[in-house]
């Protein structure tokens, strides 16, 4: 392996696979409790949107109704950092599938801040805020970043040489490393995780996430709320808190 086939990348990916879901699902649901048993036919047979189901819609966000919003599903598809997934796995609400070390030979694909990334920590855990850093940290976060980065791949591929079994061999990668996993969650574990990793104006509990897994989470929410934009901008009219 050459030098030049290391890739470094400043960006995430994040594709909807597969999903069901709509505002409509949240209605069907929440109806039952007081029309009792529907199909989903006759849920779906006035298509469009009233006032009465948005008001519906705002009185299960508002008053933490939230077992309506479960009943749909949406599988994306991400490719970040490894240290990315390891804050997202904290989420122990959604169903998770990474590509294994084990298994297959990791590529040489590692994460490098970009230059808009700010680098620079003022205050103390807990109460801080992130700054700009200068064209020289920039700059040397990169180059350290590819000085070890490239090291450790190149680390890696001796040992694979030599016979060492990748689960063995992949030890020394950093968790700049990008992995590719599949996760699965409904409406409402998104609006939990959307909560607590992004950050937005007018929130009822300010969150403070790191700016990669934000990148995840902005696209995310950007595939999600087409889908289901009563539900998308309730979340957002009454403070970005899951029900």
């Amino acid at each position: 392996m050459a030098l030049e086939d290391i890739e470094f990348r400043t960006d995430v990916t994040v594709e909807l696979i597969r999903h069901s879901a709509s505002d409509a699902d949240v209605l069907f649901a929440a109806r039952v409790s007081t029309q009792g048993e529907q199909t989903l036919e006759s849920a779906a047979a006035h298509d469009a949107a009233t006032d009465r189901d948005q008001g519906l819609i705002n009185y299960l966000m508002r008053d933490r109704h939230g077992s309506p919003f479960e009943h749909n599903s949406l599988t994306f598809y991400v490719q970040a950092p490894i240290f990315v997934f390891r804050e997202f796995m904290r989420h122990r609400i959604a169903s998770y599938n990474e590509e294994s070390g084990r298994y297959r030979e990791l590529r040489p694909v590692f994460y490098m801040p970009g230059p808009q990334r700010k680098l620079v920590q003022v205050g103390k855990p807990g109460a801080y805020d992130f700054e700009d850093g200068t064209a020289e940290q920039t700059a040397l976060v990169q180059d350290e970043i590819r000085t070890v980065c490239s090291a450790a791949y190149e680390s890696y591929q001796r040992m694979l040489e030599a016979g060492v079994a990748r689960e063995v061999a992949r030890a020394v990668l950093p968790v700049t490393l990008y992995s590719s996993m599949y996760v699965t969650m409904n409406a409402r574990s998104l609006m939990n995780f959307l909560s607590l990793r992004t950050k937005r104006e007018g929130t009822h509990f300010p969150s403070f996430p790191q700016r990669e897994i934000e990148m995840v989470a902005d696209k995310m929410e950007a595939l999600w709320a087409p889908l289901m934009p009563m539900t998308a901008k309730t979340f957002s009219d009454n403070g970005r808190v899951a029900p």
